[in-house]
């Protein structure tokens, strides 16, 4: 989508004057985020949270290399580096030790709200699936490299998390101990293991700063969806990125750091578990061994599986657990509603927040003991979260009478409540 109305960058200073003919950068930045960019005039603080997503992914990268700088990838000594040089002798290093912790928690904090985000106002829906498909590879990403992260650790739930996920990986017929054994670079977590996961966990960061510059890309072909999920109609439907959005995403950065601050000084180790400060030991089993809090709901999925049933429960477990991710990147294809935004779907609307109860029920008996009430209710949620993807929703988007849509954005921002059948608004 083409803006005519969007201003032309136009370098007044000799020296922008030469640098823009020279290599571009500053007309780069002016139509990326500048008032050269034009988006939606309604958005609302929802969509601060793709700013804040690469506020926290710029944290990790930073806090990461320095703590990289004093780690040691050996089992005999990478407990001690991290919680005895890096804590203590490092200068600032328990800071940033504890920011590099709770920022991953904090990233998907983020990451979640805005996946959310996107799923309420369906910014998944043509022509934005790029953007969307993007996303989810991010997603999926951020995941893997969580996880190595918290491995790289070496307490105990970390060696033990490391053990029994990967040990899943056998469940595969034919290659899967093979898949297991080269994961680990060997038959059980060891040097080999931190080197590689080591390696992998420095690396990733920078693999995915390089799919968000794609994301954002992206994003800047169709332009922002917003929260009518009507398109622009011109000039009066949009404002200049800056001065509004960097100003209003400049607020919610302010809010988040500070947030981010009381956790780190106050709470440093709530969003972490005790067992991780104790060193890794082969011979000593946690008794209850769970992955980092934004993992549960996929390990709710992952043992709901108790019985076997052509396949063995344990391969059914891990299809189900990469399926629900896998499942979003053909979102766009299953909700075949016309319309963007629930909030003209009162029946997708309803079956959205039925999703946002049963996630976090997915993560409640996640984080639990393998009780078997647990397991029954992780069991319901895990049909339940299928069921919404590959059948309630498009469903709903086949058979729901949405309410009527604004004429345009400036018209839903000026209180105007006149609408259009959706027949006549609907969205491709």
């Amino acid at each position: 989508m083409s803006f005519p109305w969007a201003k032309n960058y136009e370098p007044k200073v000799p020296l922008m004057r030469w640098l823009d003919e020279k290599l571009p950068l500053p007309r780069l930045a002016y139509n990326a985020v500048g008032a050269g960019y034009p988006v939606p005039r309604n958005l609302n603080y929802f969509w601060n949270f793709g700013v804040l997503a690469g506020a926290a992914l710029a944290i990790q990268i930073v806090t990461g290399i320095v703590l990289a700088m004093h780690f040691h990838s050996s089992a005999a000594e990478a407990f001690n580096s991290v919680n005895g040089g890096i804590m203590r002798d490092v200068n600032a290093g328990w800071f940033l030790r504890y920011a590099h912790a709770n920022g991953a928690s904090f990233f998907f904090i983020v990451m979640y709200i805005h996946i959310f985000r996107g799923l309420y106002y369906g910014s998944y829906k043509a022509p934005r699936e790029m953007v969307w498909l993007l996303g989810v590879v991010i997603f999926l990403l951020t995941m893997a490299t969580a996880f190595m992260g918290y491995v790289i650790v070496w307490g105990q739930m970390s060696f033990w998390g490391a053990q029994v996920i990967t040990g899943f990986f056998s469940a595969i017929p034919l290659v899967g101990e093979n898949i297991r054994v080269w994961l680990l670079g060997g038959f059980a977590p060891d040097d080999a293991t931190l080197n590689r996961f080591f390696s992998l966990h420095y690396l990733l960061p920078f693999v995915i700063a390089g799919v968000i510059i794609l994301h954002i890309w992206a994003l800047h072909i169709p332009g922002s969806n917003n929260p009518t999920g009507v398109d622009v109609k011109g000039e009066q439907d949009t404002v200049p990125f800056h001065p509004y959005y960097t100003a209003k995403d400049g607020f919610g950065l302010l809010v988040y750091l500070t947030i981010f601050s009381v956790v780190i000084f106050y709470f440093p180790d709530y969003l972490g578990h005790p067992d991780n400060y104790i060193p890794a030991n082969p011979l000593a089993t946690p008794a209850h061994i769970v992955p980092e809090w934004y993992f549960w709901p996929f390990y709710a999925i992952l043992r709901a599986f108790t019985s076997d049933f052509i396949l063995p429960a344990k391969l059914w477990g891990v299809l189900a657990m990469f399926g629900s991710i896998l499942l979003l990147f053909f979102l766009p294809w299953l909700d075949g509603s016309p319309i963007r935004s629930n909030k003209y779907r009162p029946k997708a609307r309803i079956a959205f927040w039925v999703l946002i109860a049963d996630v976090v029920v997915l993560g409640y008996c996640g984080g639990s003991p393998a009780d078997p009430i647990y397991i029954i209710l992780g069991q319901v949620a895990a049909a339940y979260y299928f069921l919404h993807f590959l059948v309630i929703l498009p469903l709903i988007s086949r058979s729901e009478r949405p309410v009527p849509l604004p004429n345009s954005i400036t018209e839903a921002v000026l209180g105007d409540h006149g609408g259009t059948s959706p027949s006549k608004t609907a969205l491709a």
